[in-house]
């Protein structure tokens, strides 16, 4: 009783003195300051004496900020929108900034090719990782889905399907699949199998023994998948769109860049990063420490 009891106090103080994941991007002193850092050695770097200070290789803080202003505010674009409604045929024209839809187009794309990725890769993973048969079958599918480049599957995508959301999307699910089954396969490898006989021992009905003691013991590795998987994805959906896409961030990027307009470039290149990065704050983080709160 003594011993238990001493147990408790000693995961009670470890549960007091374990760190918390930062909630907002300026959480703490360190963060804020190597943000003004940046853009502090970033002004320096674009100063008329310094070597990159030509407004084609660097241009400052300031004109970026300029250009995104104008891009999400300034330059319009007009959308239709038909539909019918009790019989009747509605048509709807609005106008939206330029850079606010081809942010939400390619995010579309992020969300939807995400989704199928974890998805298809989680149940991979912990089929290779709950049996030898089922490893060893799709292990060679594995290490070529890991080395195949991405420029080449995106390629044979847009030939085989054609230049539409559906092959970028399944090129990078292809691209992604991999990656997640490998660390859901090692968390597979992981799981406590004296927790699983506990759970036979008492009988347990096969949907509470998967979501209250197998799946828990993944959700560390799943939510490392997710993490790396969202910042791997929009990288690559970039690359497709500039390949294959008449539409989104990517497409823009592509356009401004064959204008030799960095400045565009890089206003559209940091407000994606900002809306993926506030994403991975505001959602990845919270649900994180939601699901893996047991192990405090």
């Amino acid at each position: 009783m003594v011993a238990s009891g001493l147990t408790r106090v000693q995961a009670g103080d470890r549960v007091k003195r374990s760190p918390a994941l930062p909630s907002s991007l300026f959480a703490t002193p360190w963060r804020l300051l190597s943000f003004v850092s940046f853009f502090a050695a970033w002004w320096l770097a674009a100063n008329p004496w310094a070597p990159l200070a030509s407004a084609r290789v660097l241009p400052s803080p300031a004109a970026v900020a300029k250009a995104f202003w104008v891009h999400a505010y300034e330059n319009m674009r007009s959308l239709d929108w038909s539909f019918s409604l009790l019989g009747l045929k509605v048509d709807l024209e609005f106008e939206v900034p330029v850079l606010v839809h081809a942010v939400f187009i390619t995010l579309g794309r992020v969300g939807i090719s995400f989704v199928i990725a974890m998805l298809l890769g989680t149940v991979f993973g912990i089929l290779m990782g709950r049996w030898q048969k089922a490893d060893r079958a799709f292990d060679g599918w594995l290490m070529m889905g890991l080395n195949i480049p991405a420029l080449i599957v995106g390629m044979l995508s847009f030939v085989w399907f054609g230049l539409n959301d559906m092959a970028l999307i399944i090129a990078v699910v292809i691209n992604k699949v991999p990656t997640v089954a490998v660390t859901v396969r090692e968390g597979a490898r992981a799981v406590e199998r004296d927790l699983m006989q506990v759970a036979r021992a008492f009988r347990l009905s096969w949907r509470k023994t998967l979501f209250k003691v197998y799946l828990p013991q993944l959700f560390p590795f799943i939510m490392a998948a997710a993490r790396s998987g969202l910042a791997l994805i929009w990288k690559i959906i970039l690359v497709y769109e500039l390949l294959g896409r008449s539409s989104g961030v990517g497409y823009q990027l592509q356009t401004y860049f064959s204008l030799f307009d960095i400045k565009s470039v890089l206003a559209y290149a940091f407000a994606f990063m900002a809306v993926v990065i506030l994403i991975e704050m505001v959602l990845v983080r919270r649900l994180e420490r939601r699901l893996t709160r047991w192990r405090l």
